[in-house]
């Protein structure tokens, strides 16, 4: 059974809200335009970038590239390419959030077929929960009655 809340608000208030909404949704098209993904291979033999939309902006080949032959540096390019697009798109869906909230972002993630990178699974990252777990156990490792008896000012960085 769906819970419903009362609305506290007057009827001008939600058609204000109605009208922000609608013309913050007609600007996702101008933010998308402007969104761009970038992206690199390990060895930083092949960069690509992408805007929002996927179109190729920019390709970069170092000349180590072509020891990778034709079709395994054509894999290569298309796989930098799907993380570029991954990084375009979890920027887009970042500022669009900005706009519009997390309800409407999330909605139009369900209306676009294309998940927000960072909220699909089995890509390889780890659980919030599972994030957690770990840095409970390694602050729980760390002694933190010798923190300030360790600490060696000359270990830090200095840049004169």
């Amino acid at each position: 059974m769906i819970e419903r809340e009362p609305v506290n608000r007057t009827t001008r208030q939600m058609i204000e809200d109605g009208r922000a909404r609608q013309e913050a949704l007609s600007k996702v098209d101008e933010i998308l335009a402007t969104v761009t993904g970038t992206a690199h291979d390990r060895n930083g033999t092949v960069e690509v970038t992408v805007d929002g939309r996927g179109r190729l902006k920019r390709l970069w080949l170092a000349q180590e590239a072509a020891r990778y032959g034709a079709d395994g540096l054509a894999r290569l390019i298309v796989k930098v390419a799907a993380v570029a697009m991954d990084d375009a798109t979890q920027s887009g869906y970042n500022k669009v959030a900005l706009l519009l909230g997390d309800n409407l972002t999330y909605a139009l993630e369900q209306l676009s077929g294309r998940a927000a990178p960072a909220r699909r699974s089995g890509d390889g990252g780890i659980t919030a929960e599972e994030f957690q777990a770990r840095r409970d156990k390694r602050v729980a490792e760390e002694d933190s009655s010798d923190d300030l008896d360790s600490f060696d000012p000359s270990s830090l960085r200095s840049d004169r």
